[in-house]
């Protein structure tokens, strides 16, 4: 992808119950199937191309019901006629010939608008409660490898042949093939994490790497390693960055909205998350796991979306996103507060600057005002 490249909006797919964020502020948020089939149509007329079904199989976190992301996805892509669904899928909850199987059926049927995201994982409840193995943080990230080299394999190599530590795959094809996109190898892979593992891991495999929750130099840190790793390994890697939108006529009313949903947080569930996920994090060697650093404020959203600094006047808001595009950004991953609302506002208001501010940047190089986003 071209650093010129328009850049591309993804959403995360409220198909979890308790929204976005974990607080008993007001959510105008459903994760109905009829609520979501709206709000996807909403999405793709509002410029998004992306949408990001999340992966949950046990309450916690404030979501007491949750939906199976690749059966939801595959219900969306049936309600909707260019949005792209990512599915979350965990290794060791799948098995990769049995995803990249149920994944040329999605993407046929969508005439190639499926995606991944594989998920290393960090419940421990989830894997011991379905009486399966827990890995050590860095055998997480191998098997993932090992699991992405197989879904691709499969994906474009007749008669595969696989031998790994966790998976074996002997003179196999699977048929159909995905749908023919032009220019497009397969369906994308993206994934996740923090880590060096995880970062080592885009630079060798991935299509794309997401980033939790980060400021402009968290952000261009996590670029420069991956890109780093990347060239290393003659590998090409596209960024994603978590973010979450609150946009309000004015700085002050954004920035209240934003109080108010931390005042208002359920404090059990986000100290019980930070339990789960910052034991997770603090097992690298290096501390540079997931969720290693995050505040409580942080983790009141998903993914440290609050961090990213999406927060005021859409003026504000669409500098801000134009910056992390020069820092290396092809793609925000955004959350919202009442998702029919919000998610028109921002295709109305939002991205319209941002358009502009990307067409001053291509013509000078720095559009007014970008430089000096805060």
């Amino acid at each position: 992808m071209s650093e010129n490249a328009p850049l591309k909006f993804a959403y995360w797919v409220p198909n979890v119950s308790g929204g976005l964020v974990t607080s008993t502020i007001e959510q105008r948020t459903e994760f109905t199937y009829d609520y979501n089939k709206k709000l996807a149509v909403l999405a793709e007329n509002s410029g998004f191309e992306y949408a990001l079904s999340q992966v949950r199989y046990a309450s916690s976190y404030g979501a007491a019901q949750q939906h199976d992301p690749a059966a939801f996805s595959l219900g969306l892509l049936t309600a909707t006629e260019r949005l792209k669904l990512i599915v979350a899928a965990h290794p060791g909850l799948w098995h990769p010939a049995i995803l990249a199987k149920f994944g040329i059926t999605a993407d046929i049927i969508s005439e190639g608008r499926f995606a991944v995201n594989i998920v290393s994982g960090w419940f421990k409840d989830e894997f011991t409660g379905l009486g399966e193995p827990w890995l050590e943080h860095d055998e997480r990230y191998r098997r993932t490898e090992e699991f992405i080299r197989v879904l691709r394999g499969l994906w474009t190599q007749p008669n595969f042949e696989f031998s790994g530590d966790f998976y074996r795959i002997h003179d196999f094809s699977l048929r159909p093939q995905p749908f023919d996109v032009p220019g497009r190898a397969h369906p994308e892979i993206f994934q996740g994490g923090n880590s060096t593992a995880a970062r080592k891991l885009a630079g060798r495999v991935s299509d794309w790497y997401f980033s939790n929750g980060k400021d402009f130099d968290g952000f261009s840190e996590q670029v420069a390693d991956v890109r780093g790793f990347a060239a290393d390994n003659d590998h090409a890697v596209r960024f994603g960055l978590n973010g979450f939108v609150i946009a309000r006529d004015s700085e002050a009313e954004a920035r209240d909205v934003l109080r108010e949903i931390v005042d208002k947080a359920d404090a059990g569930a986000v100290e019980g998350f930070r339990k789960s996920v910052q034991q997770a994090g603090n097992s690298t060697s290096d501390g540079k796991g997931m969720w290693a650093d995050s505040e409580f404020a942080d983790l009141v959203q998903y993914n440290d979306g609050f961090r990213t600094g999406l927060i005021g006047t859409p003026e504000q808001i669409a500098h801000r996103i134009v910056e992390y595009k020069k820092r290396g950004a092809n793609l925000l991953l955004l959350g919202f507060l009442h998702y029919l609302e919000d998610v028109e506002h921002f295709g109305k208001k939002i991205l319209p600057i941002v358009r502009e501010l990307e067409a001053d940047l291509d013509r000078t190089g720095d559009p007014i005002g970008v430089g000096n986003a805060r």
